[in-house]
């Protein structure tokens, strides 16, 4: 049997000279740290045996939450090598959501932070999970301790192309989150596209070298950047937080940079970004978060490169792509391009019909890279699937008579802010059970900064006195950070239509302006 094991993919792409520089750290502890492709083959051997030593269950998870490091990324690939499910989860995670993940998914291994062990350790071991590492950013935790006394050598456990290699948790409207499963062969197929796709050079072709500025708890940072590299046996440049200023001084070692638009929009506020700054870079890709039309323009009058803007979303990766090759087309602000090769999209009307081409409809796909279904939840992955098999995405747009792809909204209120999803049935069920709140809306409106800013409307109940920054504080302690409202309003009702719905459109409307200035 072929072994379409991810890892054994990647790691076969590794370049003729194991002892070259595979990644350099740019920041963090000890930097700069050079890891060699030598290093990665070894580093991932010894944690695919460590987890092959406890004996675990067939299809057994493996769930992290650590600060991003290159010894986090071994883990991922470790957690592939040995044929497991790798569970990635944001950092800002709190208690409440991170008890709900692991009570869902029953990892039989929980990878944490050092600081966060006490209370992490404790949610797992409750839900029954046996084994609790840590891992530091500063190449500390009982992870890699008890790693270093196992074999460096690992044969890629043989896995179908069907098989799971990671599950991605992605909250729905309905506040519950649900479990993504993709598989070796999802992840395989559209690495492999974005590498013909995106024109990588081979080190043979005179090599790229990728500066990583990402999380890697998500598809961008973890799937797109991580496999791009490594598939191709690039280089990277390892931030493991975003500077601006310091990722700019780095464009003259590199060729290709991703980033969510936040980030574009912090560099174009550094006066070091010129024209010269950027004269080695090949590429720089935007995604995560639609790309302001401003942000896409000022970059090209800056210097003199064109953000290639794509789509995806974590059950299917990536869908659709500005071209590369100028001979494909134009990049085009405020589109994603045209569909990738293998991918198919249609955009259907709300009675399953499809659209006129320039017509306005839900976005439905079907392809190789789309996800295997929603963990332990049948039922609401035959929801998300057409009788025909198709994914209905929840986004709502367009297709020109050429094919090309542009995003004109969200199904079921998703706001996208920094790149991340903020899922407003989530932020308002907590908002909603603390004492004297009667109900909440939670809404996205444009912000300069992250694209959108999630702003909550509050009623109180009668003879309540609710306070805004109150509620922010309460919040800060249940869930992460970035789905925090910006703002809290306190208001005797919300709008209603006839049949008493709230009427986001309308608060949206109201706030709209909140961050203009």
């Amino acid at each position: 049997m072929r072994n379409e094991n991810l890892f054994a993919a990647l790691r076969g792409a590794f370049p003729a000279d194991l002892d070259a520089t595979a990644i350099e750290t740019a920041d963090g502890p000890g930097a700069p740290r050079f890891y060699t492709w030598r290093d990665i083959d070894r580093a991932t051997a010894m944690i695919a045996n460590l987890l092959l030593s406890l004996d675990l269950p067939e299809g057994s998870r493996v769930a992290s939450q650590t600060e991003k490091s290159v010894e986090a990324l071994m883990l991922y690939l470790g957690v592939l090598r040995a044929g497991y499910v790798y569970l990635p989860l944001n950092t800002a995670y709190q208690a409440a959501e991170i008890e709900y993940f692991i009570g869902n998914a029953e990892p039989a291994v929980v990878v944490c932070s050092p600081k966060n062990f006490a209370w992490v350790s404790k949610i797992a071991f409750k839900a029954g999970t046996r084994n609790v590492f840590t891992l530091g950013d500063d190449l500390t935790g009982s992870l890699l301790e008890r790693a270093a006394a196992q074999s460096d050598t690992h044969e890629p456990a043989q896995r179908h192309a069907s098989d799971l290699a990671a599950i991605l948790y992605t909250s729905g409207t309905t506040g519950r989150s649900k479990g993504a499963m993709l598989t070796h062969g999802n992840l395989l197929s559209n690495a492999r596209t974005l590498k013909a796709y995106w024109g990588w050079r081979t080190p043979e072709e005179g090599g790229d070298v990728l500066i990583h500025a990402l999380p890697i708890f998500h598809v961008h940072g973890l799937f797109v950047a991580s496999h791009g590299a490594l598939l191709n046996g690039s280089k990277m440049i390892w931030f493991a937080r975003f500077d601006p200023k310091a990722t700019i001084e780095r464009f003259g070692e590199a060729t290709v940079f991703m980033g969510v638009p936040t980030l574009y929009v912090r560099m174009l506020a550094e006066p070091s970004l010129t024209p010269q700054a950027c004269a080695n870079m090949r590429l720089f890709i935007a995604g995560s978060a639609p790309l302001l039309k401003e942000t896409f323009d000022e970059w090209i009058e800056r210097t003199g490169h064109t953000i290639l803007e794509r789509y995806g979303m974590s059950e299917t990766t990536m869908l659709t792509s500005n071209p590369y090759h100028a001979k494909d087309g134009a990049r085009i602000g405020g589109t994603v391009g045209y569909t990738l090769p293998g991918v198919k999209l249609r955009v259907h009307d709300e009675k399953g019909l499809e659209v006129r081409r320039g017509d306005i409809g839900g976005i439905e796909v079907k392809g190789p890279n789309i996800f295997k279904g929603y963990w332990r939840m049948p039922e609401k992955t035959a929801e998300e699937f057409t009788t025909d098999l198709w994914f209905k995405t929840g986004d709502v747009g367009k297709m020109d008579a050429d094919g090309r792809i542009t995003i004109v909204g969200r199904s079921k209120d998703l706001i996208i802010s920094g790149g991340y999803n903020v899922y407003p049935a989530e932020i308002e069920s907590y908002i909603n059970d603390m004492p004297g709140v009667a109900e909440s809306a939670v809404i996205g409106v444009p912000h300069p900064d992250f694209g959108e800013g999630v702003v909550a409307v509050v009623v109180p109940k009668p003879g309540a006195a609710l306070d805004d920054k109150a509620i922010v504080a309460q919040l800060k302690t249940k869930i992460a950070n970035f789905k925090v409202p910006k703002h809290v309003f306190v208001v005797p009702d919300l709008p209603r239509n006839a049949m008493g719905k709230v009427q986001k459109n309308l608060l949206r409307e109201q706030h709209k302006g909140l961050f203009a200035e």
